[in-house]
């Protein structure tokens, strides 16, 4: 992977955290890029990232809402720069279980 598209991809990151941030205030938050594993893969010039969201906004949402919601605040980058999106969304009952 070239240092540009490296560059590209950490700033897709910080801009995911950010957005989860502003939204979704976490009480914890993990953006881990998992695209060098994809490296050869249709679309791997985009990102594909995993998400660990922890927040009081998910309570009383089902885990499809749940998504659907973080899908809602990240959709310009989903639109353009990234590919894959996994994630855990949980409410600070259940993380801190």
């Amino acid at each position: 992977m070239s240092s540009s598209a490296a560059d590209t991809l950490a700033s897709t990151a910080r801009r995911i955290e950010h957005l989860l941030q502003q939204r979704l205030e976490p009480t914890h938050l993990e953006v881990r890029d998992e695209s060098a594993a994809h490296i050869g893969h249709a679309n791997a010039g985009k990102g594909h990232f995993r998400v660990k969201v922890v927040s009081t906004c998910f309570a009383g949402l089902a885990p499809l809402q749940r998504h659907r919601l973080v899908n809602d605040v990240l959709a310009s980058l989903l639109a353009s720069d990234v590919h894959a999106l996994a994630m855990e969304t949980l409410t600070p009952d259940e993380f801190f279980k």
